[in-house]
């Protein structure tokens, strides 16, 4: 459904609500939250993942990087954000008519929205999250048009090397490549993407039409039962994007903006919008990038810089420094890792005994890590530094005989010469994709407060509306996030004592 009117527009927010979602509700004044759910799937908590697994899913995602309303638009969440477990973030949406659900991982990695087809050869239908997976079929959708390749939205994709015409048919078609030989295919449609509306107390359904991708072919990790889910929802600043696509439309604003909570009860809130806090710090966005690059000059402990050449993290060609929400720990160029990991041991070197734990650097203490380790900062552009407490490098993997074995969320970059900020170093922080001013902001934050987020216009003109994130709840019905069944998995840790602290760090 088209906008109705120009230059009003839809706040569009994800509350994440600590799974189970809470029945109790309250009204948002002059707003109107959609419900179209967003949440992390996870082993229960303590049935840790080891590190490298999530190395390795990590890893194996770089290869591939590859109506007018007038308030707020509710996605209530669920889930946990604890990156020691195998997970990952999922909106619940609605496509189609009748309106059919899909689990699709939120990514700002990437900006196509696509689901897995009902032709699918080679999609799962089971995964090890015991989740239920679906299939979207253009022909059971009364709403469903098939972009052809005479259709001007097709330019863009073949533009970009997204969309191929195959000389067997007319349909615009994608292909996205990975470097590991993975590869997810199909075609371009247009349906209804539906979502209910909160204008008072009051839930009214609403829609609007976005162009997305039907998955035909999935190869590789992609049919992997522990990887997948129903599709992915690109938030990237493409003309592809439902981001991009709802503000052309005047639907939404172009910009977005999350706040994930980093405890043990996890949730948080995703909105497109700004999420309003004096204290965010902004720093521009690099031009002509295909990814959200920032200019990352220095990194620095307690406040001061580490003997880092600045030209390692440079962005050129395929280096530089991004912002990914698909990606669970935070990588480090090779020029800038060691030098980071070497001054960290160094600090907590009377109160910490470094150890290896397959593969990564840890650390056994029977201190506070608060009291012992070093801040961490990510120094940008324009003064904004990104500062992490020690809760936020570091991972907690159990404990024994009063002491408390952490390993390092920060893991070297072998093989690329990009430095990749994932969900470790950002959860805990309002963090603001300010698309029309082409900058980003950040500040750390209790994600499990409210927010307010505004609803200005690209002029300038506010409509007024703010909403608190998690104020607004669902009964029972379909708008009820039921928890899944998780399968848990299980982890042999081994432990490499080395009594070098050089040896130690040339082995991470």
């Amino acid at each position: 459904m088209a906008a109705s009117s120009a230059g009003a527009w839809a706040l569009i927010a994800l509350a994440l609500l600590p799974s189970p979602p809470s029945s109790s509700s309250a009204a948002i004044p002059g707003g109107f939250p959609a419900a179209l759910t967003l949440e992390r799937a996870f082993p229960p908590a303590h049935s840790s993942v080891g590190l490298g697994r999530l190395r390795d899913r990590d890893r194996a995602r770089h290869r591939g990087m590859l109506r007018a309303f007038d308030g707020v638009v509710d996605f209530p969440v669920g889930g946990n954000s604890d990156p020691s477990l195998l997970g990952l973030y999922y909106a619940r949406i609605q496509l189609g008519t009748p309106p059919r659900e899909f689990y699709v991982q939120i990514d700002t990695g990437s900006d196509l929205l696509w689901v897995s087809c009902s032709s699918c050869n080679g999609c799962p239908r089971t995964n090890a999250l015991n989740m239920p997976l679906h299939v979207f079929d253009p022909g059971s959708s009364s709403s469903a048009s098939v972009i052809s390749c005479s259709d001007e939205r097709c330019s863009p994709g073949v533009q970009t090397l997204d969309s191929v015409c195959p000389a067997q048919s007319n349909l615009c078609s994608y292909s996205l490549a990975y470097a590991d030989g993975s590869r997810a295919s199909g075609y371009y449609v247009t349906d209804l993407l539906t979502f209910d509306v909160i204008e008072g107390s009051t839930a009214v359904n609403s829609s609007a039409a976005v162009m997305f991708g039907c998955s035909t072919s999935q190869t590789g990790d992609l049919q992997e039962s522990d990887k997948t889910i129903d599709g992915i929802f690109g938030l990237g600043q493409q003309e592809t994007s439902v981001v991009s696509q709802l503000a052309l439309l005047g639907v939404a604003p172009r910009a977005f903006s999350h706040c994930l909570r980093g405890d043990g009860d996890g949730g948080g809130t995703l909105v497109l919008g700004e999420i309003l806090d004096p204290n965010v710090v902004y720093t521009p966005l690099v031009p002509s990038q295909p990814y959200y690059n920032l200019n990352l000059q220095s990194i620095s402990l307690n406040g001061q810089p580490l003997s880092i050449d600045p030209s390692v993290f440079a962005t050129f060609s395929d280096r530089g420094t991004i912002v990914d929400t698909g990606t669970t720990l935070a990588y480090v160029v090779e020029e800038a890792y060691d030098t980071l990991i070497n001054a960290i041991a160094n600090s907590v070197s009377q109160t910490a005994r470094m150890l290896m734990n397959k593969g990564n650097c840890c650390f056994l203490t029977t201190s506070n890590v608060v009291d012992t380790f070093p801040q961490v900062s990510f120094d940008f552009e324009g003064g904004a530094s990104m500062i992490l407490s020690p809760q936020e490098y570091l991972v907690q993997q159990y404990s024994f005989d009063g002491a408390t074995f952490w390993c390092m969320g920060f893991t070297k970059a072998q093989g690329q010469a990009r430095t990749i900020l994932g969900d470790i170093v950002l959860r805990n922080k309002i963090v603001v994709y300010d698309l029309a001013g082409q900058r980003l902001g950040w500040t750390n934050y209790d994600c499990s407060l409210s927010v307010n987020v505004s609803t200005t216009t690209t002029n300038g003109k506010d409509q007024g509306a703010y909403f608190h994130a998690g104020q607004i709840s669902r009964g029972s019905g379909s708008d009820r996030v039921a928890p899944f069944e998780f399968i848990q998995w299980g982890l042999r840790v081994s432990l490499i004592t080395v009594s070098l602290l050089g040896s130690i760090i040339r082995l991470c």
